[in-house]
């Protein structure tokens, strides 16, 4: 990473003490779930690099929060490696089967059909972790996958005590649950929610990451485990194919990089939206001095700034093997201040007033963990399954619980998907295509320091990343990054969300005069925050206190 370099060539200038190439004196681990977390550091103390605790990671959440994750899901890797100082991005985005169609949600009138894009396995899409565990491990790790993924499997076959946000995941869904035989055997207790503490054992599932782990990417894309799910999957009315799962391929893409006032951005490209909308954000915010404003007209440009992204996601932004999009003028500066000079600093920009995304054209529980090792390689890492336990559909024997990501297409030119975002024909539904996503795995680097974070949260992930990098540019650490209280701006609807305490009644009452619509939402968001001083050598690490999860520094 650029700034680095610059500054510990300073350093060595300043300091010639120092090792050639300084090191964090500290691992850290940061994930939604302290079981998750603990396999992450097993897998450091058993001399993997960040890449392998990633992969542990990963796997165990599959096991432990099968409702944000897993196997039968997909995600977004950003990866660090510190030897030569290469940023690239592992894209296991899930995509669409191959007898998908853009109009396949509509009925006969063209009508979207309720659930019919996040309930059951035809909203599932092929899922994408499997291979990018398996890819990263080969590439990039120290260990063997079968290393990286025998935490997920002890937990998975010995089970864990149900812990009360699980019991709360599995209430919430439990008709979807009961629908499906295959998740009622695994998840259900006689047919009811089980109580809190019951062991979850999940032998299918174990046998499926033994599958993964002895054969590679054959023993989930091929042979009887891929001919177990396919026959499920189409008995209950999906479409999947054994060609879907034979030809998913893991794409490697560089990343989106931008910087912000001396801060330099590393973000996630497309098929994710994250990165171009954060950059863009950030490009408009640059133009003000916003240290020296209050908060009111603080919180008004940094609202607007949302909104002219977020407009732009609409419009132009999809799976880049399939559409052209216009990356550089999007994060262009002159771009940024051609936008800038269109908001007023008195006034709220109606939503309606810009251009209309007329041509035909996006969960809070994806779920992310950021990786730090000894040697300075970092992973920042969203990953999901969509809608909670996603279409609840899990095919019987096999653990594996369906994404219903068939969502974040656009089922229809300008009808909002479950989070409420809307799009174009850059996102429409396509054979082999990735849909959108606004996962927003991210490095932010200052001369004086590191962060690497990330967010579960659908269309928000986005305004929570972008808080959090103002944060760390003010100089906040990994807990005030994880804990600052958050709004949210998306262009449709028009209307700005805000967590208790991010707004006080005051500013509201202000905003609301410049011609705001305000809600309060209540709490969102899981986000996971790594923070390495340079100067001090300090390592920080802090789990989202709204969850359950942990992160542990060693």
């Amino acid at each position: 990473m650029k700034l680095r370099i610059l500054y510990l060539s300073l350093l060595l200038i300043a300091a010639p003490v120092f090792a050639a190439s300084p090191k964090p004196p500290q691992a850290a681990v940061a994930s939604a779930h302290p079981l998750a977390t603990k396999a992450g550091m097993e897998v450091l103390a058993e001399g993997g690099n960040a890449v392998d605790a990633a992969i542990a990671v990963s796997a165990a959440l599959s096991v432990v929060e099968p409702y944000s994750s897993g196997i039968g899901g997909g995600g977004l890797w950003l990866l660090h490696r510190d030897s030569d100082g290469t940023d690239t991005m592992v894209d296991g985005r899930e995509y669409a089967p191959g007898a998908a169609s853009a109009d396949m949600y509509q009925d006969k009138s063209g009508n979207v059909i309720p659930g019919a894009s996040t309930e059951g396995p035809l909203s599932a899409a092929i899922p994408g972790a499997p291979a990018a565990w398996v890819y990263m491990a080969k590439k990039y790790g120290h260990l063997t996958l079968a290393q990286d993924l025998a935490p997920a499997i002890r937990l998975a076959r010995d089970g864990f005590p149900l812990d009360s946000r699980f019991h709360e995941m599995i209430a919430a869904k439990l008709d979807l649950l009961k629908r499906w035989p295959g998740a009622a055997a695994v998840f259900l207790d006689n047919g009811q929610v089980p109580a809190e503490g019951w062991l979850l054992r999940q032998p299918d599932l174990a046998q499926t990451f033994e599958l993964l782990a002895s054969q590679g990417d054959p023993g989930f894309y091929a042979g009887a485990r891929a001919k177990q799910m396919v026959d499920a999957v189409r008995a209950a009315g999906g479409i999947w194919t054994l060609d879907d799962l034979k030809q998913y391929k893991v794409v490697e893409r560089k990343p989106l990089t931008g910087d912000y006032l001396g801060m330099h951005v590393v973000s996630a490209p497309p098929p994710s939206s994250g990165g171009a909308v954060l950059i863009e954000i950030l490009n408009i915010l640059a133009g003000y001095d916003l240290a020296h404003m209050d908060a009111v007209t603080q919180k008004h440009l940094v609202i607007e700034a949302m909104r002219y992204a977020y407009h732009d996601r609409a419009d132009y932004l999809g799976d880049p093997d399939f559409v052209q999009m216009p990356l550089e003028r999007l994060m262009n500066t002159y771009y940024a201040a051609g936008l800038r000079a269109t908001i007023l600093m008195d006034k709220a920009t109606p939503s309606s007033a810009l251009t209309p995304v007329t041509l035909p054209v996006l969960g809070n529980n994806t779920t992310h963990y950021s990786v730090l090792d000894k040697d300075g390689n970092m992973v920042s890492a969203t990953v999901t399954v969509n809608f909670r336990f996603g279409s609840c559909f899990m095919a019987p024997g096999t653990g594996v619980t369906l994404n219903d990501e068939m969502d974040d297409f656009s089922s229809k030119p300008g009808v909002p998907n479950g989070y409420g975002l809307v799009g174009n024909s850059a996102n429409a539904i396509a054979p082999h295509k990735r849909p959108l996503s606004s996962m927003t795995p991210t490095f932010l680097e200052k001369p004086d320091g590191v962060a690497i974070l990330g967010t579960p949260g659908g269309s928000r992930i986005i305004s929570m990343v972008l808080l959090g990098a103002l944060d760390f540019f003010k100089g906040g650490d990994a807990r005030s990054i994880v804990s600052l209280p958050r709004y949210h701006q998306q262009y449709l609807p028009d209307m700005v969300g805000y967590e208790d305490g991010a707004i006080t009644d005051a500013e509201v009452a202000a905003l609301e005069k410049m011609g705001y619509t305000l809600k309060d939402q209540g709490r969102w968001g899981n986000m996971q925050a790594i923070t390495w001083d340079y100067k001090s050598g300090k390592v920080s690490a802090a789990a989202d206190p709204r969850g359950i999860g942990t992160a542990e520094v060693h």
